[in-house]
């Protein structure tokens, strides 16, 4: 039966020869016999060994879970186990990797969009970039409640014209002022904006807000730190400032 040196091992499994060593001091790849001379000498199932452990390796298993694995009578009672345990390890590794390459290529996105780039312009992207899940949640909400206020708003409508009952109108016309009114202090007591001169995240008054002209994201405002009047981009309310 063929005999192998540490040197010769390594280069038949693809390792190196401090590899091989550690993996002997950690008691995973012991050496079958010893020369006169001391020199540690492996078998071909210490060379089989050593390629499952590469495998396992190669498959992100940590010298540990390999140890266990390979001290058992019985592996194939212990290896679905490691399996599913470093399934779910690098499903989480991966599904962060996702979520910063997300990341990495919205502040691309946004990027484009500055024209007078700086470093404070980073701070506002990636405060927008954190509170627009929040901003989206504040969207949705507002959305939910209209629909169903609208859609009885319209019954009432048709009511009005096809039957004549003209009440039900005049009693959600009212409704529906109040409606309009509570979702507003919702909405401006959820939200603050960005101003792009000074970069300081503020809460302006509501009457302003609220007549303030807007596009989907900004809104006309005069920053109450330094006065700036311009758009301003919207983002969700930081905790402190609720």
């Amino acid at each position: 039966m063929s005999k192998y040196t540490t040197g010769e091992i390594a280069k038949l499994c693809g390792v190196t020869v401090r590899t091989v060593q550690y993996y002997d001091k950690r008691g995973i790849l012991v050496p079958s016999e010893l020369s006169e001379g001391g020199r540690r000498l492996y078998s071909e199932d210490d060379v089989k060994r050593l390629r499952v452990i590469c495998f396992l390796r190669g498959l992100g298993f940590n010298i540990d879970s390999i140890s266990k694995l390979t001290s058992e009578d019985d592996p194939g009672s212990v290896i679905m186990l490691l399996l599913e345990q470093q399934e779910q390890t690098l499903t989480a590794e991966l599904n962060e990797c996702s979520d910063r390459l997300a990341k990495i290529k919205q502040m691309k996105r946004e990027l484009k969009d500055i024209e007078n780039f700086s470093v404070e312009s980073i701070g506002d992207i990636a405060h927008t970039m954190t509170g627009k899940k929040e901003l989206r949640k504040i969207h949705r909400n507002i959305l939910l409640s209209a629909v169903p206020v609208t859609l009885l708003q319209i019954a009432t409508v048709v009511l009005w014209l096809t039957v004549g009952i003209w009440w039900p109108f005049v009693i959600w016309a009212v409704i529906d002022v109040v409606y309009g009114v509570i979702i507003s202090r919702y909405y401006f007591n959820s939200v603050a904006y960005i101003c792009p001169q000074c970069h300081t995240v503020f809460v302006p008054k509501v009457r302003e807000a609220l007549f303030a002209n807007h596009t989907p994201s900004t809104r006309k405002l005069t920053c109450s730190s330094c006065g700036h009047c311009g758009f301003c981009v919207e983002v969700a309310r930081p905790k402190d400032n609720t």
